[in-house]
């Protein structure tokens, strides 16, 4: 398989002019190429321009709004509600950004709860400028059934991320951003696209056996991690993004997608906490910084998302890679 190099600005553009011409208005195509470039640039080819294909078919058959206009409530002092409008996450992540800080530096605590959006993106975009911004910060999504509860052979929860992030001293937050899979859907499906064997335990085939082909994968099951501990988070992450909020669970979602292969409709969770006011407001990040360096003080430890970091100052300067075959694809998407 062939690569080409792209800057960022490259990248940027792609992932805008395709949205842009196949029916979204500037503000939602530039807030999801936004995500788009982030992903690229910091190593996540999975939720990178590898989307945008997806996020293309499902604009064009009506599935999503790509002219959606966020609405904000505040349904109590720490709760605000945000209704995506049927369109990309990203727009209503961003526009309702400022006001989940403001809450928290009020009280202490907020939460945003979103409905009614499409979410096929990393979540560590979610949390990070809120940790920029000194603040704690965890985000979680659910999506069609595709992971065996522990125990199972059938799915029933969505690969359902959870992301963390943590503000620190002179130094980018520590933020880490995980599916309940072993392996996230997205690196499966890259897997199957460029011939590669999936390691042990990865998943189930359609007759709910052990397999390491990617594409039997797919067509089976994905396993949690860890057995019974990743099914309860799954389960703990259905029940906030789902139950808590109105949204449907993973096998409501499943059961209204029209099988485009694009994001589906759900919720999501985000939850700030400003740790300045929990009682240590003159000690808690340098005990933090304590913390941390006990911890890398081991060889071959570091910190969650220092690798992201990595590739993310080198592609700064060397730009990102992407298949050939993909650029094409995009490019005729594009109308160029």
């Amino acid at each position: 398989m062939t690569d080409i190099v792209l800057t960022l600005k490259e990248v940027r553009r792609l992932a805008y002019d395709s949205l842009l011409a196949n029916g979204c208005d500037q503000a939602n195509a530039e807030a999801t190429a936004d995500n788009i470039t982030m992903a690229e640039r910091d190593g996540y080819q999975s939720h990178g321009l590898f989307r945008l294909p997806s996020f293309v078919v499902s604009l064009k058959n009506g599935k999503l709004n790509g002219k959606a206009v966020p609405k904000i409530d505040t349904l109590a002092p720490g709760v605000i509600r945000v209704n995506g409008d049927n369109g990309i996450a990203a727009l209503a992540q961003q526009r309702s950004r400022k006001a989940l800080i403001n809450r928290a530096r009020e009280q202490g605590v907020a939460i945003a709860a979103l409905t009614d959006i499409f979410h096929m993106a990393a979540l560590w975009p979610d949390v990070e400028p809120l940790a920029e911004q000194g603040l704690c910060a965890i985000a979680m999504t659910a999506s069609r059934r595709f992971v065996a509860p522990a125990g199972g052979s059938k799915s029933l929860f969505g690969t359902n991320p959870l992301a963390f992030a943590w503000p620190r001293k002179d130094a980018p937050p520590m933020v880490f951003d995980q599916a309940v899979s072993v392996m996230a859907r997205g690196e499966v499906q890259i897997a199957a696209r460029d011939g590669h064997v999936l390691p042990e335990g990865v998943g189930l085939d359609s007759d709910g056996n052990p397999s390491t082909d990617p594409q039997a994968v797919l067509e089976g099951v994905l396993l949690p991690f860890g057995g019974y501990k990743g099914s309860s988070i799954a389960l703990m992450i259905e029940m906030l993004v789902a139950g808590l909020i109105g949204q449907p669970f993973s096998p409501e979602i499943s059961a209204a997608s029209n099988g485009d292969g694009g994001p589906e409709r759900g919720g999501q969770i985000i939850i700030a906490l400003d740790p300045d006011r929990f009682g240590d407001k003159e000690g808690w990040r340098e005990h933090c910084e304590t913390f941390f360096a006990e911890m890398l003080s081991q060889d071959g430890v570091r910190l969650p998302g220092d690798r992201r970091h990595a590739r993310r100052e080198a592609a700064l300067v060397e730009g990102v890679r992407i298949p050939e075959s993909l650029h094409r694809d995009i490019l005729e998407l594009s109308g160029a």
